[in-house]
Parts: C-alpha cells; sequence; structure tokens
C-alpha cells in the first residue's frame, strides 16, 4: 500500500515538474523560423540540430524530476550532447541560436547539484560568451548573464521545491508514527492487563476441575474465585478503555501541543475561562483530539490556534489552521478520520456535541486561507459514571 501512494505521489510530479520546463522551448522560435524562411545556410544541418537540442531537452527536464534518472549516467551524458549540439549550432549560425545557450542552462540546472552544478553553468556561460563575442560583440553579455541565471535559478526553485516535498512526507511520517505509537501503547496496556488475569483464570478453571469429582464445596469456591477476577478485570478494561477514548481536555491540549510540534506545526492554545466539568471536558477534549488529528495528517498547515473560551453557562472551543482550507479536516458531513474509531469523525462528534445540547461547525476559515472548528457546548454538571458504576449496572 505505502509503495503504491508513493508511486502515485512521484508521478505526477515528475511529469507536471517536466511540462512546467516545456514552454522554454519557444526561445528557439527564432531560429525555427529561420529556417523556415530560408535564412540559415545548410537547413538540413540547421534543423536535425534543433530536432536532437529539442529531444535531448524533453528527455532531460522529465527526467530531471525523479532522483534517479536524474542521478543517471544517461542522463548526464545527454547534457553533454546538448552542450556540443549547442555550441556548434551557435558557433556555425550565431544570432537567434545563441538563445540555446540559456535553454541549456536551464536542463543543468535541473539536473545537477551541488559543486557541479556551479562548475558546470560556470563553463556554459564562458564558452557560450565566447561564442557571442566571436558573433556579436557586446551581445555577449546578455548570453552570458542567461545562461547563468537560467541555472542556477532553476537549480534554487527546484531544489527548495524538493525540500518542501520531503518535509511534508516527514510531517505526514511523524504524524502516522504518533498515531501508531499510541494504538501500541493502548495495545501494550490491554496486553499487561489481560494477561495476568486470563492466566488465574486458567489455572483457578484447572483446579476447580480437578477438585470436582472429589471436593464440590472447594470447586465452588474455586469457580466464585473466577467470577471475581473476571469482575475485576472487566473494571479494569472499562477504565483502560476510558481513559483512552475520553481524556480530559487538559490532557489532550497538552497532547496537541506536543504532536503538532513534533509534526512541524507551530501550535498556539489559549484557555479562559473557570474550570470545565468532567463530561463538557471529556466532549471538548475530543473534538481537540479529532481536530489536531486531522490538522496533521491533511491539511499541509504551519500554524494551529486552538482557543477555549468558557462562562458560567456555556464554552467555546475555536481550532483554525492556516493550511489547505476545508482539506485538512473532515466537514462535520464526512466520515470518519483515519485510523479512528466508526464514528469518530467530526460528523460523529456534531452528533454528540448536539445530543449534549451544543453545536460543531467546520469550514473554511476566514479569508479563505485554512480550515477552522467552532465548538460550542453548555456547561453539564452531570456526573460522568464511573467505571465501576457501569460495572455495577450490569450485575
Amino acid at each position: 500500500m505505502r509503495c503504491r501512494r508513493e508511486r502515485r505521489r512521484s508521478g505526477p510530479v515528475g511529469v507536471s515538474g517536466g511540462l512546467t520546463l516545456l514552454p522554454w522551448l519557444l526561445l528557439g522560435m527564432g531560429a525555427f523560423s529561420n529556417i523556415l524562411q530560408g535564412k540559415t545556410p545548410n537547413p538540413v544541418i540547421g534543423g536535425a540540430g534543433l530536432l536532437i537540442f529539442n529531444s535531448l531537452y524533453i528527455n532531460v527536464v522529465f527526467r530531471a524530476f525523479d532522483k534517479r534518472k536524474r542521478e543517471a549516467a544517461s542522463t548526464r551524458w545527454c547534457l553533454v550532447v546538448m552542450g556540443l549540439v549547442t555550441s556548434g549550432l551557435a558557433l556555425g549560425y550565431g544570432g537567434s541560436w545563441l538563445t540555446f545557450f540559456p535553454l541549456l542552462g536551464l536542463a543543468t540546472g535541473a539536473v545537477l547539484r551541488g559543486r557541479t552544478l556551479g562548475v558546470a553553468v560556470l563553463g556554459l556561460s564562458a564558452v557560450g560568451g565566447a561564442i557571442a563575442v566571436y558573433h556579436d560583440g557586446w551581445g555577449a553579455v546578455g548570453v552570458v548573464y542567461g545562461t547563468f541565471l537560467s541555472g542556477m535559478v532553476t537549480a534554487a526553485i527546484l531544489a527548495l521545491s524538493e525540500t518542501v516535498r520531503e518535509l511534508r512526507e516527514t510531517r505526514q511520517e511523524l504524524a502516522r508514527a504518533a498515531v501508531e505509537q499510541e494504538r501500541l501503547r493502548f495495545s501494550r496496556d490491554l496486553h499487561d492487563l489481560l494477561g495476568h488475569t486470563l492466566s488465574v483464570i486458567v489455572v483457578k478453571s484447572e483446579a476447580a476441575r480437578r477438585l470436582a469429582p472429589r471436593d464440590l464445596d472447594a470447586a465452588l469456591a474455586q469457580v466464585a474465585d473466577i467470577e471475581s477476577v473476571g469482575r475485576q478485570a472487566l473494571v479494569e478494561i472499562r477504565e483502560a478503555v476510558t481513559g483512552y477514548r475520553e481524556a480530559s481536555l487538559a490532557g489532550e491540549l497538552d497532547r496537541a501541543r506536543g504532536v503538532l510540534a513534533a509534526a512541524g506545526i507551530e501550535p498556539v492554545v489559549r484557555q479562559s475561562g473557570p474550570p470545565l466539568p468532567p463530561r463538557t471536558a471529556a466532549l471538548l477534549g475530543w473534538v481537540v483530539r479529532e481536530s489536531v488529528t486531522n490538522a496533521i495528517r491533511h491539511s499541509g498547515a504551519t500554524r494551529c490556534e486552538i482557543e477555549v473560551r468558557g462562562a458560567a453557562e456555556r464554552v467555546r472551543l475555536v481550532i483554525t489552521d492556516d493550511g489547505g482550507g476545508g482539506v485538512g479536516s473532515n466537514p462535520p458531513g464526512g466520515g470518519p478520520a483515519d485510523g479512528g474509531p466508526a464514528g469518530s469523525g467530526l460528523k460523529g462528534l456534531a452528533e454528540r456535541l448536539a445530543a449534549a445540547g451544543g453545536t460543531l461547525v467546520g469550514g473554511p476559515a476566514p479569508g479563505g486561507r485554512g480550515f477552522r472548528v467552532t465548538a460550542e457546548l453548555p456547561v453539564d454538571e452531570s456526573p460522568v459514571r464511573t467505571a465501576a458504576e457501569l460495572e455495577g449496572e450490569d450485575r
């Protein structure tokens, strides 16, 4: 699954990136026009050179956006052939044919990196300038400037684009790792909780089976112990699940600060008003967890603001990110977030808040940049039932 996602991500980037560099071939229209108008001596040679250069240019710029292909020896040889063709055509014809040097500089900047790039671009600029001086005198300044600028600027832009893409992928990996780490923690808690309990139940069951034929009272005592251990395990499991699913608002805000910072998103948390009752805090904690998870996974945001404003009768929670505006979070009509239990998306939360007399609204932030989730709840002073009380109801 992960390999398929990476292929889908890298494929379109390479194609769209190569397409952005194709319009620069229009710089060679002057040479093409000279061939059509018969102004070029030996038009067959000129046309062949133009075809070879354009073919190599298209091949190189499309390969430049795939790291493995970009660093292949065949791509470097294509640049060498392009350099020879460009030098030959410029030396033989001059004039508009000198514009192929900036095009060659652009292709070089798309492929090479580091010290090799600087040496190559300076060399091309020097060769282009020397040939331009031979044909055009002071016109060589434009050729040197264009060749050097096209190569270095292209390399800088593409290097920045690659860095941004790698940062996004790293942020997604951090978010995925945080979710998996929480799942692992919960699974370990359950394993530690159930491992001892089930072992005790198995041992006491075997003892009851052995005692039953000769001492029924002792066997019944073992069965009673099994029942007691099972009930205690049920209480502990419910407490573990309650702690996992209904974390307090304060705990979720602390967790949000950590995971947002780890994902490269600046967290801004503001809280005012009186302390909230457990039921209200638990519901708002769910909203914080879901919204922050969606912001990390989908928004591409760099900043996320969480504001809690409490009053005597009503509390308001606003979570705003500066990401893609609606892409970052599931709208209230959307499905659950990745990796969450069924109904844990904003739609499910909106239903839970509505049942508690509140509202939840999600949509683009003011100005159209980013996504905002707003939750309002009445302050509910009714006590939250404990796991022990729930266990008592089943008796």
